[in-house]
């Protein structure tokens, strides 16, 4: 399989304290790859770096064979608002903008019409069940509304890459394995490569396959991972 997201010995120190100690991996077009290891040991921080969000100190992330690390940051940026998507695990709904005004906002900065963009952001809403919170405020919804609703942030731009870090921590068991199921349907569906960072067994068995971390570096034993901890 032909590497769409491409990432080549990635280092990331915060001060002295080094989070990635050399990463090599790779995700293929409509891949579901899931990113798994105990707290602290360099998850978020290797999406982050894959998402263009952090620069690796060393290293090289590659994306359709374009160096990530060569563009500008309104660069990176204007590829996440169209190419990428990005889900955090509280969702980050901008509070002051209601359901449909969030999930319309990555379109309206990509330059789409105020009403295509709402169209859109209702269609997206309908389709994770949250289609009559389209005018509600985040502080009125709860949690499991407010984390559906950002999935159809992450996913209007119909984006190659889906960036998902610990997607359902903040949603009970059902809620969490319904935005999964229908997580995964969508990237299946349009053909999504899917980054997912987790620590738990039963959100990385939604995956293609599985690439364990442990302190900065890939854990090829299969031992002691710490997933579920």
């Amino acid at each position: 399989m032909t590497a769409l997201l491409q990432g080549t010995g990635l280092q990331r120190s915060y001060g002295p304290t080094p989070a990635l100690r050399g990463i090599d991996l790779e995700i293929g077009a409509g891949e579901i790859v899931a990113v798994t290891g105990p707290s602290g040991c360099g998850k978020s921080t290797l999406l982050h770096c894959l998402a263009g969000i952090l620069r690796a100190d060393a290293g090289e992330v590659r994306y359709r064979d374009q160096d990530l690390g060569l563009l500008s940051e309104a660069s990176r940026s204007r590829l996440r608002r169209t190419e990428f998507g990005v889900l955090f695990q509280f969702g980050q709904l901008v509070p002051e903008l209601t359901a449909a005004e969030n999930v319309a906002l990555p379109l309206l900065l990509a330059g789409s019409g105020r009403r295509e963009a709402r169209k859109a952001a209702t269609l997206w809403l309908g389709r994770f069940g949250v289609g009559d919170l389209a005018d509600q405020l985040p502080g009125k919804m709860s949690g499991g509304q407010q984390q559906r609703c950002a999935v159809a942030r992450a996913l209007v731009t119909e984006p190659k890459v889906l960036f998902a870090d610990e997607p359902t921590g903040a949603l009970d068991v059902l809620t969490g394995e319904q935005v999964l199921t229908e997580i995964v349907h969508i990237a299946r569906q349009q053909g999504t490569s899917v980054l997912l960072v987790t620590h738990d067994a039963q959100v990385a068995a939604y995956a293609d396959r599985e690439i364990a971390l442990r302190d900065g570096v890939v854990d090829h034993s299969g031992l002691g991972l710490g997933i579920g901890s």
